[in-house]
């Protein structure tokens, strides 16, 4: 029996290279997109980064980000001709349905929020993070205007488009320009989203992920952007589709990635941006997490009271030094 002369390799690992732009816990970061960057966001959340993720929602194609950049950096406002009522909810066909509220003024004034909550994130924002999801597209046929969401209006209101890689690309074009005009020391990280968009046909998924990719990387290949140093390209999509390339890594849904896909995806993301430093501060930051999430048998026993003190001065000790830090202080009983 011959023997193998070195282990079979079961998986690919693609090669991790380092930012030039990493990001730390001064990094002021700024995230659109689809499903995919809420998982990241959550990530951002937990260990207590400056970060600001969705202010309008869910948005799955480039053209809506687009537009919602765009509203915010030239102050307009969301007015009553952008709203409709549907269902027993007022709806804005540019964001998306988690904004939907009973009341039309609350529904208006939460718009006009987000924008100013955008405008103020992006001229301060050190990394802005935008992940594609779909070229996929829905022109609302009475008002010819591509939508971010359809709210469950009726099909038969609108057309479905797959928008071109030159329609991408200068989408993309837009987007940073726009930015770079009220910031121009932000760095840009794309990446196209590992949701698989089943509804439009699995065929119809890869030809569209095909165009978001093309695109991205025309744009980000020219020779202008390169020589700026303005953006790059983070390939969650292909850590999906080539280390993880099995369905137990997506959830139940057989959709989305699953929580363990997320982590490993997180994982590399850090291993490309994150520091030694930022990593012992969110090891401390984790710590910390995990003392506040602790369940105690008997709350007042004097144990669990030295507990609580010994986190409450790792909180102080760590807001001394990143006063963006907040926690819950934890209640310590005399």
């Amino acid at each position: 029996m011959r023997l193998c002369e070195k282990p079979m390799k079961l998986f690919s690992n693609i090669p991790i290279p380092k930012s030039n732009h990493p990001i730390d816990y001064h990094s002021h970061i700024m995230a659109f997109g689809s499903c995919f960057a809420e998982n990241m966001g959550e990530k951002f959340h937990y260990y207590k980064f400056q970060s600001t993720t969705n202010p309008f929602g869910i948005l799955f194609h480039p053209l809506a980000i687009e537009k919602v950049i765009h509203f915010a950096l030239s102050e307009k406002s969301f007015t009553e001709n952008d709203i409709f009522f549907l269902n027993e909810r007022w709806h804005c066909f540019d964001v998306h349905s988690q904004m939907s509220h009973p009341d039309k003024e609350v529904l208006l004034q939460n718009l006009n929020d987000a924008l100013q909550i955008t405008k103020q994130n992006l001229t301060k924002a050190s990394h802005c993070i935008i992940t594609l999801g779909t070229a996929w597209v829905y022109k609302h046929i009475e008002s010819n205007h591509i939508v971010a969401n359809c709210h469950k209006v009726p099909q038969k209101q609108f057309e479905k488009q797959l928008l071109s890689i030159r329609q991408i690309e200068e989408s993309l074009v837009q987007i940073v320009s726009k930015v770079k005009k009220v910031n121009p020391n932000i760095h840009f990280i794309f990446t196209v989203s590992p949701v698989r968009h089943l509804k439009d046909g699995f065929v119809e998924n890869q030809q569209s992920k095909a165009h978001l990719i093309a695109a991205l990387h025309s744009f980000l290949n020219k020779e202008s952007f390169q020589k700026r140093d303005w953006g790059e390209y983070f390939f969650a999509y292909e850590i999906m589709m080539d280390e993880l390339r099995d369905y137990r890594f997506y959830a139940d849904d057989m959709i989305h990635p699953s929580q363990l896909a997320i982590d490993i995806i997180w994982q590399k993301f850090t291993e490309v941006y994150f520091t030694k430093a930022t990593f012992e501060i969110m090891s401390e930051v984790k710590s910390i997490q995990n003392g506040l999430q602790h369940k105690p048998f008997n709350p007042s026993s004097e144990e669990h009271q030295k507990f609580l003190k010994q986190v409450n001065i790792k909180i102080k000790a760590l807001q001394k030094r990143f006063q963006h830090i907040q926690f819950q202080t934890l209640p310590i009983f005399s």
